[in-house]
């Protein structure tokens, strides 16, 4: 059988591990079976959805419009999800958006401009699928950690701006503070790759039949993009927030508690 093509059967063949997590979830009373029978159901349909999507944009004959008209509905997705997952950051849509934009901009510009993969559609959609989809939660820690940083430390930057500092050099120790928090889980999953697990690009292109070489040539340029935009996000993200939360006289605005 094709391990490129496992067919419907093998998709429901590796719905048996979902059963056992339902069975587990019932044994030890969890309350998660429905979650989890949701949460299976609503990827595969969202999935199906996606990959007759991109069956169209990914067609040889399809306009590259089509993919990069793609890449800002992910980017606006993408927006709104980070937004989302932190309510309490003012202004957080379009901060974010800015953030993924600036990420995915350089990314891509870096990935066709110096020929890592060929500027075809087949390479720019997963590309900045997968930019994006590790961005996004670092995007959501830098945020909330930058808000946090600041108004447990409010006093102290106070005390700053009291004795003459200006708002961004106040701040700057605790929102570096709150960077260093969102970047070091991807720093520290860099330098595990391949050590504990195989990423999930390298283990596509392995079951796919992909020779191990090229597949390695692959998930390295693949992962040094992916920590380059984590990095990019959270300080876009970080220096903005900080921004929005010091007013034009140099002061904490007074939405963020004490």
């Amino acid at each position: 059988m094709s391990t490129s093509s496992i067919g419907l059967g093998g998709v429901a063949a590796s719905l048996v591990l979902i059963v056992v997590a339902i069975v587990l979830s019932l044994r030890n009373r969890l309350g998660l079976e429905r979650t989890i029978a949701w949460a299976t159901f609503r990827a595969f349909v969202q999935l199906a959805v996606i990959g007759a999507a991109l069956g169209l944009v990914l067609s040889p004959n399809a306009s590259l419009l089509w993919s990069y008209l793609w890449v800002v509905a992910m980017i606006v997705v993408g927006g709104a999800t980070v937004a989302n997952r932190a309510k309490e950051v003012p202004g957080l849509f379009w901060l974010a958006i800015l953030a993924l934009t600036v990420a995915e901009g350089v990314s891509l510009a870096v990935v066709f401009g110096l020929g890592i993969f060929p500027l075809e559609s087949r390479t720019i959609v997963p590309t900045a699928g997968l930019l994006l989809g590790n961005a996004i939660s670092s995007t959501v820690l830098a945020a909330r950690r930058s808000v946090t940083e600041l108004r447990e430390h409010r006093a102290q930057i106070e005390v700053r701006l009291s004795l003459g500092q200006a708002g961004p050099d106040a701040v700057r120790p605790h929102v570096r503070e709150a960077l260093r928090t969102a970047v070091t889980p991807q720093i520290e999953q860099t330098k595990i790759v391949g050590l504990v697990a195989l990423p999930g690009a390298m283990t596509g292109l392995l079951l796919a039949g992909v020779k191990p070489l090229a597949a390695v040539e692959v998930q390295s340029a693949v992962m040094f993009l992916i920590l380059g935009s984590v990095v990019i996000t959270s300080v876009v993200v970080g220096q903005g927030v900080a921004h929005r939360l010091l007013t034009p006289e140099h002061q904490l605005d007074a939405t963020l508690g004490s």
